[in-house]
């Protein structure tokens, strides 16, 4: 830890501001997470009339591309950190292009073909995932930068995981209410981005405030050569860092399953709420049922790591996570408002699912920093990102096979379909069993988890890259 990070005194050893202002971040990140996995899909499908498979296919060649910057941006990062003594700069970039881009996303011209729709969306897409991206990487990497300690990390993630809970609430229901205000479907998605876009970008801007600056050094001008050496560097950083952390191979996996299963989720709960529980509007309910109890269990997870772990609570989570999940088999018999209750069951255990391994995360670069020495949070976060994005762009592109697979028949804008029974039950089984075997798979990677509260304490090492 540098000594000019911010001053802490109030709330675990850490300054209010700092936890404050490293939480709101989340404002950002989870809104991005969660608007374009619940409605991008859906406005491929049934307003652009692009068929779901190749819907599925579009959303997840971006996702694919924003793996490939994540280590490259996640390098850079740690650069920027030795030369300047901060990672602001791809932060501020990030955070001032992803409104213009994600509106941009929504902005398809009426009249293109669904081909012609699908490329503006897949080049839109690509550009505002990149843009997050070099927001996103650094700021995962600035945990181990903030706090020292195993339960000071598990404070600062809690209160980032609170944002985090209130931001998903706030764009999965916010969302589809403002899209329904257009004057038609397309409208309506234009000024649901739009609007979504600035609330995004405040958040990632003000949550700059908190990053360490170290004091500018001398950076060396960089040729051509130059730069295509750093981009290979970002990979070899990024396998390095893989390569070496058994911890954090076991925690990404594991963390990149349970992407996997909440993104196939996300991504098909309007089409649970259109076509199962017939109200497009329904997709609200879902998400006041799943946040809510979200928001008030995240503090609670906290206590829990504090008492028995973070490893062992973050099973606890998954396990009643997954229990819910496959309840939800239920919908394809007996659809009706019984669901919300199992979903808020997953909501709750969804809040630890979040919170703990991000509290994890600061760790593993912890330990890894106390056998290798410091300066590769940044590698560490460019892969992290990358793991959690794939799990996230794989969860829309399963949910799409299993449409395709069920016959589901898309649909463009004001355009009445009807469903067969074969689709409806797609639906369902994609919503419900996939996830919760997928959980129940995570449950085996995070059993070779092993850093534990003593190896961090025992370090107690300043891990602030290139310091010290």
């Amino acid at each position: 830890m540098t000594s000019t990070s911010p001053a802490r005194s109030e709330v675990g050893g850490l300054h209010r501001r700092t936890v404050a202002g490293y939480a709101i971040g989340s404002l950002g990140t989870g809104g991005f997470s969660t608007l374009p996995g619940l409605v991008l899909v859906y406005y491929l499908t049934d307003t652009l009339a692009v068929p779901a498979l190749a819907a599925g296919i579009l959303v997840g060649a971006a996702k694919i591309w924003d793996v490939l910057i994540d280590p490259v941006i996640g390098g850079s990062s740690d650069r920027d950190l030795l030369r300047t003594g901060s990672r602001r700069r791809g932060m501020i970039l990030g955070a001032i292009a992803l409104p213009f881009l994600f509106a941009l996303t929504f902005a398809v011209p009426d009249g293109f073909s669904p081909t012609a729709s699908g490329v503006w969306v897949l080049v839109a897409f690509v550009l505002t995932a990149t843009a997050f991206s070099l927001f996103q990487v650094p700021y995962i990497a600035l945990p181990a930068e903030l706090a020292d300690g195993y339960d000071q990390r598990t404070r600062l993630l809690t209160w980032r995981v609170v944002v985090l809970t209130f931001a998903i609430l706030l764009f999965g229901a916010g969302g589809p209410a403002l899209r329904s205000l257009g004057a038609d479907e397309r409208q309506g998605y234009l000024l649901m981005a739009v609007i979504a876009g600035v609330v995004l970008a405040v958040g990632m801007l003000l949550s700059i405030a908190v990053v360490p600056r170290t004091g500018r050094r001398a950076a060396p001008a960089v040729d051509r050569s130059a730069r295509r050496a750093l981009i290979i560097e970002g990979y070899r950083a990024g396998l390095g860092a893989l390569r070496r952390s058994q911890p954090f191979r076991a925690l990404l996996l594991t963390f990149a399953l349970q992407a996997l299963a909440t993104g196939m989720m996300l991504a098909g709960a309007q089409y649970v709420a259109t076509w199962v529980l017939r109200s497009e509007d329904a997709v609200t309910f879902l998400f006041l049922a799943l946040i809510a109890p979200a928001l008030v269990f995240t503090p609670v997870w906290g206590v829990v790591a504090r008492r028995i772990g973070k490893e062992r609570g973050f099973a606890i989570a998954s396990v009643i996570f997954g229990i819910a999940a496959l309840s939800l088999l239920g919908l394809a018999w007996a659809p009706g408002d019984w669901a919300y209750l199992p979903v808020a069951v997953a909501g709750a255990a969804y809040a630890g699912m979040q919170s703990l391994p991000m509290a994890m995360l600061p760790d593993v670069i912890s330990s890894d920093a106390t056998a290798h020495g410091n300066g590769s949070a940044g590698a560490f976060g460019g892969v992290w990102t990358a793991g959690e994005t794939t799990g996230a762009a794989l969860g829309a592109t399963v949910l799409t096979l299993g449409l395709a697979a069920s016959g589901y028949v898309e649909s463009a804008a004001g355009q009445n379909v009807v469903q067969s029974p074969g689709a409806i039950l797609g639906i369902v089984v994609t919503f419900s069993v996939v996830p919760a075997v997928l959980i129940a798979v995570s449950l085996l990677a995070l059993r070779r988890y092993r850093v534990r509260r003593a190896d961090i304490d025992q370090a107690a090492i300043p891990v602030a890259e290139g310091i010290g």
